[in-house]
């Protein structure tokens, strides 16, 4: 049995993103070797809300504390956009928890522009949390984009991100746009395998932060999914697991 793979998803969003990666990786398609298993951040989904600032730090010992397998047993993490900033945390500080990082649709060493633009984003969300939903969704999932099925994955997205409890999101949402300067300068330490993913089209985790990244880790590739937006789990979900699963194979290959 290979080492588990473990899915974190994005501010504001819940395990269910994954679905459709899970159904591809576990699939006829995929190697069923390894368990795949999404999990929902502290203060999202089935998690009780943060009722209280929070840190990389504290997001990340949760995460540990729900790691499948035992205290040695190494695990693929895939992160997606806030689960990006924890799987990479937890990979800088507990290097022998991780076996492989793949980082998706993920911030990086973002510019003081950048910076003010994601801050701008939580002064919204705190003033008008709907509004800033909306917003959010037109981003992701804008008609007339190529998105399968872009209206369903609007409701459904909707949904998820209208169950929030507001200032747990809010406080979720600080640590997103702040964890990146707080990486930035330990991600060379990083020494397994890493990839670098993102959207062409993605305007807040753009490609060049992907390339930051492996400017950052020596020898991260970078895949950019031509046309894509964010949110690459559900609207790309078998290239997206195809990617998973040759990041996960550098890693046996380098132990054999």
């Amino acid at each position: 049995m290979g080492h588990p793979i473990v899915l974190l998803h994005g501010v504001g969003l819940d395990a269910s993103i994954w679905n459709a990666v899970i159904s591809t990786l576990t699939g006829s398609e995929g190697d069923a070797s390894s368990p795949v298993i999404a999990l929902d951040l502290p203060g999202h989904g089935t998690q009780p809300p943060l009722t209280a600032p929070t840190s990389l730090a504290e997001l990340s010992a949760n995460v540990m504390g729900r790691l499948p397998g035992g205290a040695d047993e190494p695990v693929h993490l895939v992160g997606f956009s806030l689960g990006s900033l924890v799987a990479q945390y937890i990979t800088v500080h507990y290097p022998a928890r991780v076996a492989s990082l793949t980082c998706v649709s993920s911030v990086c060493a973002r510019t003081v522009e950048e910076t003010a633009a994601v801050l701008q984003r939580l002064e919204t969300a705190a003033a008008n949390f709907p509004q800033s939903a909306q917003k959010a969704l037109e981003r992701w999932f804008p008609d007339g984009a190529g998105i399968p099925d872009a209206s369903g994955l609007r409701t459904r997205t909707r949904q998820i991100l209208l169950a929030n409890d507001v200032n747990s999101y809010l406080h979720a949402y600080r640590v997103f746009a702040e964890g990146d300067q707080e990486l930035e300068p330990e991600l060379h330490r990083i020494e397994i395998p890493v990839l670098a993913v993102t959207g062409e089209l993605d305007p807040g985790s753009t490609p060049e932060m992907s390339r930051r990244i492996a400017e950052r880790i020596p020898g991260a590739p970078v895949h950019i999914i031509n046309g894509a937006r964010h949110m690459i789990p559900e609207t790309h979900p078998d290239h997206l697991a195809a990617l998973i699963r040759q990041n996960v194979d550098r890693t046996i290959e380098l132990h054999h």
